[in-house]
Parts: C-alpha cells; sequence; structure tokens
C-alpha cells in the first residue's frame, strides 16, 4: 500500500504542551532571568517560535513510548482451518494478528481470521509460542475473542489496555500492528483519516475507524494504537489498490461485542425486521420532518416491527425508553446495535411519531437466525450440504422457508457426474422427505453401509422454482483415484 505521510494535530498539541513545559519551571526553583533584553528580571523571554519547538519535539519519543506499551502485547496467529467449499473437507492454513488485552491471555482478533478453526497457535513478541481456543465470535461485527492456553509456570503475559474511540480526531497520529504478509513484529504509522466512516454493507452495528496507516493481508486483527499507547481499533480491512484507506473497529464498539461474547460466546442478536434511514438522507436527497428520531425506511414481512404495527416512514423517537435520534447516516449503527441488544421474547415500548400523531406500540424481538447455517459434508455423494436461513441465504429462503441445501459441489465427483449444482434445494432423498441436516446425515449413513447392495438414489431437488428428479451414482470412490 502506497504510504502517505501527514503531520496533523496531534504534533501542534505535543507542540503545545512542550510550550508549556518550557514556560512553566520545575517545582522549588526559580524562574532564569530573562535572557532577551529588554525583558524584566525574573520572567521567561516569550516562547520560542512553532518551527523551534517542532524542531525539539522529541517526537520519535513519544511514538516509541506508545509503541513500547502495546508491541509486547501482538501475537502471529496461525489456524488451521476447514472447509467444505468444494464438496468435501478440506484443511488449510491461515495467519493473521491479534493483540492480548486481559492478563490472563485473552486475545482480541477478527472473526475472519479464526472462522472454522481447527487448531489456533499464538507467537508472542518475546519468542513464545502458545496453543489456544476460541472463546467466541461474531461475524457481524468481524471480532473475535481468543484465549490462551498458557502453562500453568507461564511468566507474566503481557496485555495491552483498550483507549476511548471517541475521543479520536481527523489528523491524530495511530500505528497499525501485526504481521501483515506473514511478516511478524511490524508497525506502521499514519494519521486517522475519518474516525466515524460509515461503510453501507459492511457491519451493520459499527462505524469504523479509516486510517492511512498501512494495513495489509495479515495485519488482520492486529491492533490499531494511538499516541497514548493504547488499543483503539482492531484492523480489519484495507483498500490494496488505488489508495492509503485502511479500515479499524473502534475500540468502543469492541467494548461491547466482547462483553456478550464473555457472557454468551457469540452475540446472539435480535431480530425486529426494522429498516431504518437517517433523517437527513443525503444519498438519496431526502430531508425528513424533525430534529429528533430515526426513519423506519421498511419493515420485512412476517416481522415483529410489521406485527407491532410499525409503518414505513414512521419516525421512532424512543427505543425501550431510549431516546434515538439519527440525523445522518453516521447516527444508524449506534442504534441498531441498540436494537440488536434488545431482549429477544420480551416486549419492548416503542415511542414513535405517525403524521401528526404520538404512538406507544409493543415490540417483541425474536432471535436472529444463524449468520451462517451448518454443514453436512457427504464423502461418495460428493456435495456438502448447509441448512437454509434467511439471513445468510435468502434467495433460496423465498422458495423455501426450511430445509437443506446443496452447498459445494466436489469436481470431479459423482454429485458432478449426475448433474447436482450448488444451491440445488433438497427436497426428497429416495422419496423420504428431507428437512433438516440430520435428515440428510442418516441417510447418507444407511447408504454407505449398504454400498456393496446398492449404490444408485433418487434426489429429488429444487433448482430455480422447478422440481427435478435428479438419479445419483455414487459408486466410483474419487477420494482415493
Amino acid at each position: 500500500m502506497t504510504r502517505v505521510w501527514l503531520w496533523s494535530a496531534v504534533v501542534m498539541a505535543a507542540v503545545s504542551g512542550a510550550l508549556w513545559a518550557a514556560e512553566a519551571p520545575p517545582a522549588g526553583r526559580e524562574a532564569p532571568p530573562a535572557s532577551r533584553e529588554g525583558a524584566p528580571a525574573g520572567r521567561e523571554a516569550p516562547p520560542a517560535s512553532r518551527e523551534e519547538a517542532i524542531a525539539h519535539l522529541d517526537f520519535r519519543g513519544v511514538i516509541r513510548s506508545a509503541k513500547d506499551k502495546v508491541f509486547p502485547a501482538v501475537v502471529y496467529i496461525k489456524v488451521l482451518q476447514e472447509t467444505h467449499e468444494s464438496g468435501q473437507r478440506v484443511s488449510q492454513e491461515v495467519s493473521g494478528s491479534g493483540v492480548i488485552i486481559t492478563p490472563e491471555g485473552e486475545v482480541l482478533t477478527n472473526w475472519h481470521v479464526v472462522d472454522k478453526a481447527l487448531e489456533v497457535r499464538c507467537l508472542l513478541t518475546d519468542g513464545r509460542a502458545m496453543a489456544a481456543e476460541v472463546v467466541g465470535t461474531d461475524k457481524d461485527t468481524d471480532l473475535a475473542l481468543v484465549r490462551l492456553k498458557a502453562p500453568a509456570e507461564t511468566a507474566t503475559i503481557p496485555h495491552a489496555v483498550l483507549g476511548d474511540s471517541a475521543r479520536l480526531r481527523e489528523g491524530d497520529f495511530v500505528m497499525a500492528m501485526g504481521a501483515p504478509w506473514g511478516m511478524s513484529r511490524s508497525v506502521s504509522i499514519g494519521i486517522v483519516s475519518c474516525p466515524r466512516r460509515y461503510l453501507p454493507g459492511n457491519s451493520e452495528y459499527s462505524l469504523w475507524l479509516q486510517t492511512d496507516a498501512a494495513i495489509s493481508p495479515g495485519n488482520s486483527g492486529g491492533p490499531l494504537v494511538n499516541t497514548d499507547g493504547e488499543v483503539v481499533g482492531i484492523n480489519t480491512r484495507a483498500v490494496l489498490y488505488g489508495g492509503d484507506m485502511g479500515f479499524a473497529v473502534p475500540s468502543d464498539t469492541i467494548r461491547h461485542i466482547i462483553s456478550q461474547i464473555r457472557k454468551f460466546g457469540s452475540v446472539n442478536w435480535s431480530w425486529t425486521g426494522l429498516q431504518l434511514q437517517p433523517l437527513r438522507d443525503f444519498e438519496r436527497d431526502i430531508t425528513f420532518e424533525g430534529d429528533a428520531g430515526v426513519i423506519v425506511a421498511e419493515t420485512d414481512p412476517e416481522s415483529p416491527a410489521r406485527r407491532a404495527g410499525i409503518r414505513a416512514r414512521d419516525r421512532l423517537v424512543r427505543i425501550g425508553g431510549q431516546a434515538v435520534t439519527a440525523m445522518t447516516e453516521e447516527d444508524l449503527p449506534a442504534i441498531r446495535r441498540l436494537v440488536g441488544l434488545l431482549p429477544k421474547y420480551e416486549p419492548v415500548a416503542i415511542d414513535l411519531v405517525r403524521g401528526d400523531e404520538t404512538l406507544t406500540v409493543r415490540l417483541e424481538p425474536r432471535e436472529k437466525g444463524k449468520v451462517e447455517g451448518d454443514r453436512l459434508d457427504c464423502p461418495r455423494w460428493d456435495f456438502t450440504v448447509r441448512e437454509i436461513n434467511q439471513f445468510d441465504t435468502p434467495a433460496l429462503y423465498f422458495h423455501r422457508k426450511t430445509g437443506v441445501f446443496i452447498y459445494g459441489v466436489k469436481e470431479p465427483g459423482n454429485a458432478a457426474m449426475a448433474g447436482l449444482r450448488p444451491e440445488d434445494i433438497l427436497l426428497k432423498i429416495d422419496g423420504k422427505e428431507v428437512v433438516t441436516l440430520d435428515d440428510v446425515k442418516d441417510l447418507h449413513k444407511e447408504a454407505l453401509a449398504e454400498i456393496g447392495r446398492r449404490h444408485r438414489m433418487t434426489f429429488t431437488v429444487l433448482r430455480n422454482g422447478l422440481v427435478r428428479q435428479v438419479v445419483l451414482d455414487y459408486l466410483r470412490d474419487y477420494q482415493k483415484e
């Protein structure tokens, strides 16, 4: 990533501090006589010029001090990962970064670094290597918490401190730490380009910290650090071509997420079916009346919001007794997070304005479906199946609200030879109805047990709204070829 080096208000603030320090004599000492002609004795000379202050500022010392507070807690993470993308179970090794945030060895990283992990190992900056276990993850914010399996006799584990990302301003200096491209122990420096960046379609529950500090593949999960030596974000993504733009999950979002992970092992987001819109929607060139609240753009069919009587263009002003306002799109993630963390199956009061009326309705959030359905690998049939769910496979959900579909087909393999395709919805196998993964698992087990006697089965599938019959011959074992 091309590096852009910019001086900012952070230096100016540090300069101001340096000037103040120059003007105030140490306690117990008198101020020296004036060194400039005409200055009264006992008073200091006027402060040096800004250029002189910058020249004497130990900026390198500020950066090194901040780095030394966090760098020992940065870890290089290697993950043995299980995937089913090709219709069979495959193991591969991936790597990323993380940062230790407690003396007990809790490591903060990205969900995509440890997703589907079979084994996790962490390399500390002092050279120690430790196994680790995944405490919990949240795909929606791309965060994960991992715990080091440190031996009882292990020396003190270094850890970093979470800072306050809300205090960041454009131009503040930050450092991105981690293992870019698999090269451990790396630090890059830049500024905060935007402390509240909204990226539509990328984490509905969080804003992003935008920085020009170099964030590359492998840096994912590493800390973004301020000049006080505090973790203010977790490096997550970057634009690798065409600009110096990296993005980190802010520490203020992280606090909400890890508290849920520590309690439940995940973030069990509630589902209401509310689609929200700010009062000043500059993208659509729409401005709504009022200076408080958030607009309902739409409600999902059969959702708790629609059942509660909430309509499009309603202006929500209080949710569960808490006032809410989204003037611009940057205000939406915090409100979505508030709604997403509402207790499930417990009615909550929603105060709204509809035209000239002020109404209160009762909304009962439901459990959000699995972000990613469970998977099942089917050897000899040579495909992988997954559960249909509303949130990860909405196109399939449109055709069938429950069931199982083919997620991956091995090439070459028996399923591919028979003409089965990814996204085929399984309706029946040899005339027996298929509703759950357990149904497929049982039928697959029976088929393999009887393979010496029979090796053909008829699959009834739904493809693009049409029902088809496919005969699968699974006598050939492609895995042994």
